[in-house]
């Protein structure tokens, strides 16, 4: 393997590229990869809601820029922000249904991209690759 393409440099031209066309895609509907990102989140909780703090480790933010993207998304009407009616510290973000209809419409985009992206790989080749790519998350989850 030449020194230019270690693994490393390989993952991150490709994360650079995806989140290039991920951020074009999405800059029609006025909103970046990092909201679109929360909302999936807050979309896969089982309430379609989650803590300002659960968001945050789901994330990997700094609390400052959680609370910044909430507030940007709620200004746009794709999240409702409300406090725990037990403890006024807690505060909970929850997807609209305009939030919803945005995360549908984004995965379709998503979904076409990834097809294209792939579509040079056969099954078994694909299915390869997303168990290493895994397999390398769990790794360095643990580091």
């Amino acid at each position: 393997m030449s020194e230019v393409n270690t693994f490393g440099m390989l993952i991150r031209q490709i994360h650079n590229a995806l989140e290039k066309i991920a951020n074009s895609q999405l800059k029609a509907k006025d909103l970046t990869l990092s909201q679109m990102t929360a909302l999936v989140e807050i979309l896969k909780a089982p309430t379609r809601k989650l803590t300002f703090k659960e968001l945050e480790k789901c994330l990997s933010l700094a609390q400052s820029t959680t609370a910044g993207l909430i507030f940007r998304l709620e200004q746009k009407k794709l999240v409702s922000v409300s406090g725990d009616t037990d403890d006024k510290r807690i505060k909970y973000v929850e997807i609209t249904p305009v939030g919803e209809k945005f995360c549908k419409e984004a995965k379709r985009e998503i979904d076409d991209t990834e097809k294209k992206l792939l579509e040079n790989l056969s099954a078994a080749e694909r299915e390869n690759l997303l168990s290493l790519l895994e397999e390398i998350n769990r790794t360095i989850r643990k580091m």
